[in-house]
């Protein structure tokens, strides 16, 4: 979604011996701090590449939405169902994530979250109906959302979490940025047969797959529910019922303040990379072939922006460069508006991207300061449903209402989103100091 913020855990620098000493628990992940181990690189290499993988997949729907309309002979307001179940795939991860997290080690729930990949696309590749091409994306939601939620908890618990932060959600851009030249080189060559991009993909999945069962090999653990007395009686409390964890975490205000940037932001995010390509075709008279490549622009300068500005906005402060990149943003979507070129436009594209690129990171390090350790994977899993939530029906409402009054409400639409996200950073809590 990007599952993917200012990275994660920049004040932060937590121990991952513990990890891999004591791996029971995923909620136990961030319980410790420590430096940086051999194994703990592994795994965080391991996480970057399942959100490359993650990228390859949401980087790909853009340019094959025009494939998806004419195969299936279906309008633009169909579309909306893909991102209804991508929606309700986050929504069943936030839902039982906690009570996974109770019995099942980090490794393990990993390892839930790969396998649900991997079915996914082996779905795909096939030409499948309709409906069940639109299932996939539950699953792979799903799947998404286990391995991103868990993955980003433990990227946080890292000493420099805000470099490691940037490099993971990184690779989420780098696979957005490679997907469209891959998923458009297969299509062009045989239209009928573009769901062949998705063969490479469960190829990608297996590796996921293998590289988790051996970086996470230490937390491949099923254990048993703890009893009643074990829960009040544990170190500090923190084996807590997953019913409570859940209580506590609604009863955090910055958890909502949070999600409702997420919400707005991964709005622009996907609206953008999943309607542009349909929208320059409409609108601009841009060429298929060659217009397909445009949405790489938007990914690229993400992932540009995520390994150039971390450090920048580490340094000189979380809110107001996040602020800062809404304003420059909100300039480059103007001019993509209002200049009808389609160089002009590929080049405002890849600058919001820019700009765009550190703020999911971000948001995660400013969360990882916000919210008590022991509710943070469960507050993120909240987080993350509600962004894909707005990831889901903002593009969802794009495509309903281009059926009736065409793709060029994409501009006024991401306008207004992008105001909103900047409303919605400004009342973001202020991270306390603290030292820790």
């Amino acid at each position: 979604m990007a599952i993917t913020t200012e990275q994660f855990g920049s004040a932060q620098d937590v121990d991952l011996q513990a990890l891999d000493t004591n791996p029971d628990s995923a909620l136990d992940a961030v319980d410790e701090t420590t430096a940086l181990s051999r194994d703990s690189i592994l795994k965080i290499v391991a996480a970057g590449f399942s959100f490359f993988f993650a990228g390859m997949n949401d980087g790909s729907l853009g340019a094959l939405v025009p494939y998806i309309l004419r195969t299936y002979h279906v309008r633009t307001e169909h579309v909306a169902l893909i991102y209804a179940s991508t929606f309700f795939g986050w929504l069943l991860a936030a839902a039982t994530n906690s009570h996974l997290a109770s019995h099942l080690g980090l490794g393990a729930i990993l390892i839930v979250g790969a396998v649900l990949q991997l079915v996914a696309h082996i779905l795909r590749f096939w030409t499948p109906p309709f409906g069940l091409y639109v299932a996939t994306f539950f699953l792979q939601a799903a799947g998404m959302a286990y391995q991103d939620t868990h993955s980003n908890t433990f990227v946080a618990s890292t000493k420099g979490a805000h470099r490691w932060l940037g490099f993971i959600h990184a690779m989420y851009a780098l696979g957005c940025l490679i997907s469209p030249f891959v998923a458009t080189g297969i299509a062009s060559r045989a239209k009928d047969r573009w769901p062949l991009f998705y063969l490479p993909l469960a190829g990608i999945a297996v590796i996921n797959i293998v590289a988790v069962l051996v970086t996470f090999r230490d937390s491949l653990v099923i254990h048993s529910r703890p009893s009643s007395s074990e829960e009040t009686e544990g170190p500090v409390n923190r084996n807590k019922n997953p019913s409570q964890i859940v209580v506590d975490t609604l009863k955090t205000p910055g958890v909502y303040f949070l999600s409702l940037f997420y919400f707005f932001m991964l709005g622009v995010g996907i609206t953008t990379g999943g309607w542009l390509v349909e929208y320059l075709i409409s609108a601009r008279n841009g060429q298929l072939p060659d217009v397909g490549y445009v949405p790489a622009g938007l990914y690229g300068g993400i992932f540009f922006g995520r390994v150039l500005l971390a450090e920048p906005t580490h340094r000189f402060g979380e809110r107001r460069m996040t602020m800062g990149y809404c304003v420059l943003i909100l300039v480059f979507q103007l001019v993509f508006w209002l200049v009808p070129n389609l160089v002009s436009s590929a080049v405002a594209i890849c600058l919001l991207g820019f700009f765009f690129g550190p703020m999911f990171a971000t948001g995660m390090s400013i969360g990882s300061k916000l919210f008590d350790k022991r509710i943070q994977s469960t507050a993120l899993g909240f987080i993350f449903v509600l962004a894909q939530a707005g990831g889901s029906l903002f593009p969802a409402f794009t495509g309903v209402i281009a059926s009736r009054a065409g793709v060029k409400v994409l501009q006024p639409m991401l306008l207004g989103l992008i105001v909103a996200m900047a409303f919605a950073w400004a009342l973001v809590p202020t991270v306390p100091r603290r030292d820790e």
